[in-house]
């Protein structure tokens, strides 16, 4: 029998009241079944028709707010209530979020732990890395840092993340940028660059449970001794990761739950409780492998694969392995990419067996116009404001992470709801129940890869039916999440009515684009922050004289390193003003699958540097065309900065403005640079690997001296100053118009950075 919403509680719990109905009234049909109305909120009672034409109610739990007269009147009250519903469809009360009287298709699903369970849940992660995702993210003053990390951390708080993923540095292009190595050189170890370390034990202070997992993007050249490929050398490669490990242990007391890595080497060094995931990237070849090899099957503990689009392959099931999308989601962090991960969150397990998705990214906390912006879970990419966005991505996390644990076991079900959509059930074997519903739509839930096949979600009516030990359930906590694509008032982790079992069932009608969880567990909790700081853009006006003797991270707040990796330096060398400076320490290309540029470089700024209104209107009383030209030809901007080259004959260094690319697209970077080289010469090129020339000629400048720079960009006109005067101007530079500053070298060399100084108008 189809049913249908009627928000209202009419009488008392075990009572059945009988409201006669004429014969030939025609109740509603759906798909030519009689659609009848069903009792919500608290009285959870189903109104059908029985063989006499009277409509029969059936309360199953207490009696709701608008009910409590006892007796013949509020049988009467009945009456005119569902005769109410009947000739106008109407609705009242609150209720679960629902369709209202809505045609509904109906089934039925049996939740029943008798017969055993399914696999083991080993939770939902997120990556920072792969790379330099969390690059803003450590310059963030207090108290917003710490809130940041609540959202992400905590536990009941909000994502409360099961697992923290972090790039092991390898000093090469990444996706968004560089991450620096523990060892730059073979002979070279340091245990405190980067930030990741921080992020890890960020992580632990606030969810000492939290799985560690640590995976190189990149490495450094010397483990490939020549070529681009860090496994020819196993032994090197092994003897490199190892050292990562055991230095997070002894320098930061951080234990490394997972990485991929040989068992022997593992064990050689004393890190049994190291597991391996292999390989981490896709299904194949490894799991056809581990099927032949017997001695590889035995050490590998999980198969990871990245953006799985919920789908295994028979091999890997055939392994009896953990499956893991050990790299997922990477999508927008608005509503769509929400829909995205709730629906992979359940699919990957419901369509894939996979008992972990581990999203990238943690934090949008780089420059949005880096490739992928915003494709974290939340975002936090104005350190000099403070502002930070929690993004609906964090709740929908937290539907699954604040009412599971690792260790908690899926239940044997199929899991794909009838009407589109599914669900998945667990428990932790001491009679705690959480169910997660999600009814994403197609065009609503698209993740950037794979290409996702049509499908078709309506709204439903699902009835769950609890065996087994969940039998004696009573209630549910109810937690709902809706998804608006038009309004974008979209209601995210709210909690509702607990929901009444009913000799171990209940029903939920269910809308498109819905989240819900329903759960034994009382200890979720939707936290939050007071609204943090507005948006500001990046400062017209920044300076940066490196002057810090013992600095918390080893790179410079907002530089981004796109190539090589800049860090902060001590020239003991120096007894005048350059004590302190930005070192570019990678010397030789690293091994990398992205395509690092043949030149270092370092991001920093805006990328649109629009005047404010106030330099605007300033402007226009001052010259006209120039404030016109502002908005023609582009920003206006002065990018100053002392030079010190390092490498003898042919090195160089440059300054640049209006940059246009970086990350993965970093080889094809355009801009207005200014490089000085030296052998003497400089040269005014459009693009950063220099083969589009505007103007060239001799500089005097020198290696191992101290000189400045000047970059002047003023409408399509670019003009350059070495040490305080004219070197070259009047250069037409119209495109492109808009970009970021950057500090950089020729090749993979050293050169110290001092004194910088960016100003835009």
């Amino acid at each position: 029998m189809a049913t249908a919403n009627f928000n209202m509680g009419v009488c008392r719990k075990g009572r059945t009241a009988f409201l006669p109905l004429p014969a030939p009234f025609p109740l509603p049909k759906w798909r030519g079944r009689a659609l009848m109305p069903r009792l919500s909120g608290d009285c959870q009672g189903v109104v059908s028709r029985d063989t006499q034409s009277r409509a029969v109610v059936s309360c199953c739990s207490g009696v709701s707010g608008r009910c409590r007269r006892r007796g013949a009147g509020a049988m009467e009250q009945c009456a005119v209530l569902l005769w109410g519903w009947l000739l106008f469809g109407c609705s009242w009360g609150p209720g679960l979020p629902g369709v209202g009287a809505a045609a509904l298709s109906a089934a039925t699903y049996e939740l029943d732990d008798a017969y055993g369970l399914g696999r083991q849940f080993d939770g939902i992660g997120a990556v920072s890395g792969g790379g330099a995702t969390s690059r803003l993210l450590v310059n963030y003053q207090e108290p917003y840092r710490s809130q940041i990390l609540d959202y992400l951390f905590k536990p009941n708080f909000g994502a409360s993340l099961h697992i923290l993923k972090v790039e092991i540095g390898g000093d090469g292009q990444s996706t968004d940028g560089t991450e620096p190595s523990h060892m730059h050189y073979e002979n070279d170890e340091n245990y405190f660059r980067g930030y990741e370390w921080w992020l890890m034990k960020e992580a632990k202070k606030r969810n000492p449970k939290i799985k560690l997992i640590g995976l190189p993007w990149t490495f450094p050249a010397w483990i490939g001794k020549g070529e681009n490929w860090p496994y020819d050398y196993p032994d090197v490669t092994a003897y490199y990761i190892v050292s990562w490990i055991l230095g997070a242990k002894h320098y930061h007391d951080l234990d490394i739950d997972y990485v991929g890595l040989l068992r022997y080497t593992l064990d050689k060094h004393g890190l049994q409780q190291v597991r391996i995931i292999a390989s981490d990237r896709l299904w194949e070849p490894i799991s056809f492998v581990l099927l032949l090899d017997s001695e590889l099957h035995g050490v590998v503990d999980a198969i990871g694969a990245h953006y799985p689009g919920t789908k295994t392959v028979p091999n890997a099931l055939l392994t009896k392995k953990k499956l893991w999308s050990s790299e997922d989601y990477s999508t927008f962090n608005d509503e769509v990419g929400a829909g995205c991960w709730a629906r992979i969150l359940n699919q990957n397990y419901v369509n894939g067996n996979m008992t972990s998705t581990i999203a990238w990214n943690l934090v949008a906390s780089y420059y949005e116009e880096l490739p992928f912006g915003r494709c974290g879970l939340m975002t936090a990419q104005e350190p000099w404001s403070g502002h930070y966005k929690v993004e609906a991505p964090i709740w929908i996390t937290a539907h699954t992470t604040q009412f599971t644990q690792p260790g908690w076991s899926y239940l044997q079900v199929d899991g794909h709801l009838e009407g589109g959509g599914s669900f998945v059930a667990l428990t932790d074997g001491l009679g705690n129940l959480t169910i997660i519903i999600e009814t994403m739509t197609y065009n609503h839930s698209q993740c950037i890869r794979p290409p996702l096949p049509h499908f078709t979600v309506m709204p439903q009516r699902a009835t769950f039916y609890l065996k087994g030990s969940f039998y004696m359930v009573k209630t549910l906590q109810v937690w709902h999440s809706r998804l608006d694509f038009e309004s974008g008032s979209s209601n995210l982790f709210q909690q509702l009515h607990p929901v009444k079992v009913w000799k171990g069932s209940f029903s939920l009608d269910l809308n498109v684009d819905e989240v819900y969880t329903l759960t034994t567990l009382k200890t979720g909790q939707k936290c939050g922050y007071p609204e943090p700081p507005p948006p500001q853009p990046f400062p017209s006006n920044y300076k940066d004289d490196f002057n810090i003797r013992n600095p918390p991270f080893s790179e410079a707040p907002n530089f981004a390193d796109q190539t090589g990796v800049f860090e902060y330096f001590i020239n003991a060398s120096d007894p005048g003003d350059h004590v302190f400076t930005l070192r570019q320490v990678v010397v030789q290309r690293p091994i990398t699958w992205a395509s690092d540029a043949d030149q270092t470089i370092s991001l920093i700024g805006n990328f649109k540097w629009l005047p404010s209104s106030e330099q605007f209107l300033e402007l226009c009383e001052f010259d006209s065309t120039a404030a016109l030209n502002s908005f023609s030809y582009g920003v206006n901007m002065t990018v100053t900065c002392d030079i010190y080259i390092e490498k003898q004959r042919d090195g160089g260094v440059f300054v640049a403005g209006r940059v246009d690319n970086g990350g993965i697209y970093v080889r094809r970077t355009k801009g207005v640079f200014f490089w000085v080289f030296s052998d003497g010469t400089y040269r005014v090129t459009g693009d950063l690997a220099g083969e589009e020339i505007l103007m060239k000629g001799l500089s005097g400048v020198r290696d191992n001296a101290w000189h400045t720079l000047t970059l002047n960009i003023q409408g399509a006109s670019a003009s350059g100053l070495l040490n305080g005067y004219p070197l070259w101007e009047n250069v037409t530079v119209s495109q492109p118009s808009n970009g970021w500053a950057a500090i950089g070298t020729r090749s993979f060399e050293f050169a110290q950075f001092d004194n910088f100084h960016v100003e835009a108008s």
